[in-house]
């Protein structure tokens, strides 16, 4: 496969991803908004700093609002993470290998894309319910995308590169899913829940990866140490971020050809499954034990060490000299 066609596979992927995700973030913070006690105020500022678009945020806006970080982290070009840059980039990418994917893929996304450039200049006076719903409709449309994916692409090169970008993505999102409790409200390490408050922000953190029910049939206790394990370490859950990691690793290993048993073959390889062995022999006391956040901004730092690894490996080719 062109390393061109690569790219814009596995970055296609890593967009509908991130906007699925944001989506997320902006649609869990209006329920946790709804479900705070009175003498609490919403808290959107969090969702800037744990995805890292605080910086750019007050380039543009003096304070966040909720109306500030909704437009910022949703319509706002000049947000580079912004749901409709995302999906601009992803239909970009998309339409550069046309002959790549599936008709029914570009569809959708297409469909997906005009959706949310048509709302871009109507939105200012949606009530909150409409605002939920657009949301909603993002995180599905999304998810139909990935079940138009299953469903319609062989299991070839490009479905394993479009699994890596996904995983990644979603790996790394996870992480910063986590990191919004942080920033809203510390918690005593590994504890049960010490208030209401705290107890409601945690359930928030669940329903944003959508692992409420799961956990709940797994755990009786709704205990942060319980939430982190379960967010982090479980193999099964598809939103935790070792079997993220796990899945991403698979499927670069399918794609260079080597068995995983017979260890890596390239820096990318090296770099994932480094990180798969350390998330199998970490245990959620040890996490606290360094530290959540801590653990939380060392993990998304070895995401873009992969992420600089899969570049280097697969799609920064040199041309061959004569």
């Amino acid at each position: 496969m062109l390393s061109r066609v690569a790219n814009s596979i596995y970055w296609m992927n890593r967009y509908i991803e991130r906007a699925e995700n944001y989506a997320r973030f902006m649609s869990v913070n209006f329920n946790l908004a709804l479900d705070l006690p009175p003498n609490v105020p919403p808290q959107w500022e969090p969702l800037l700093i744990a995805t890292a678009d605080n910086y750019g945020f007050y380039e543009h806006y003096k304070e966040a609002t909720r109306e500030n970080v909704i437009e910022y982290m949703t319509f706002d070009k000049r947000n580079p993470n912004s749901i409709v840059t995302s999906l601009n980039y992803a239909r970009e990418n998309a339409r550069t290998v046309r002959e790549t994917i599936s008709k029914e893929m570009w569809e959708n996304l297409n469909q997906l894309y005009h959706k949310v450039q048509n709302s871009a200049g109507n939105h200012t006076d949606w009530s909150l319910a409409r605002t939920q719903s657009f949301f909603t409709d993002i995180s599905h449309g999304a998810q139909l995308f990935y079940g138009i994916i299953d469903a319609t692409i062989t299991r070839n090169e490009a479905w394993h590169f479009a699994r890596v970008g996904r995983f990644t993505e979603r790996a790394d999102k996870t992480t910063r899913f986590l990191d919004v409790k942080y920033f809203t409200l510390l918690t005593p390490a590994g504890g049960a829940a010490s208030s209401t408050l705290d107890l409601v922000i945690w359930t928030a953190v669940l329903k944003s990866v959508s692992a409420y029910n799961m956990f709940r049939q797994q755990y009786r206790n709704l205990s942060p140490a319980n939430i982190v394990e379960f967010l982090i370490l479980d193999r099964l859950f598809p939103r935790s971020v070792a079997h993220c990691i796990r899945q991403a690793e698979l499927s670069l290993y399918e794609i260079s050809g080597v068995p995983v048993s017979q260890g890596f073959s390239n820096g990318a390889e090296r770099a994932i499954s480094k990180l798969r062995s350390d998330l199998e022999f970490t245990i959620v006391d040890d996490i606290f034990k360094a530290g959540l956040h801590q653990f939380l901004d060392h993990f998304q730092t070895e995401t873009n060490v992969i992420g600089d690894a899969i570049y280097k490996t697969y799609f920064d080719r040199k041309a061959v000299e004569a």
